[in-house]
């Protein structure tokens, strides 16, 4: 399954101690998010991508097991239900 977001500048971005407060510019939805969704969108911004592809991006700047696709895939369907991806 591949995954897709809008480009950043559609999303105003603050981080809230452990938590990070996107604003959705297209829906104008609020979402509070915790790690790794805020990672995941970021890592989306270079295009769509299934959860191995999101995976070896997140992988450059975190060390993740190999298992971490099973959770990538869960986040993102998270993701999709919130409306701030969307399946490609």
């Amino acid at each position: 399954m591949r995954y897709a977001a809008d480009p950043p500048v559609a999303r105003l971005t603050v981080a809230l101690d452990a938590l990070v407060a996107i604003y959705h510019r297209p829906s104008g939805t609020t979402h509070l998010l915790a790690s790794p969704a805020p990672e995941l969108l970021e890592a989306l911004s270079e295009g769509a991508a299934d959860a191995g592809e999101l995976l070896v991006r997140l992988s450059r700047r975190f060390e993740l097991p190999d298992a971490a696709a099973d959770a990538i895939e869960a986040r993102m369907e998270e993701l999709v239900t919130a409306g701030l991806a969307w399946r490609a």
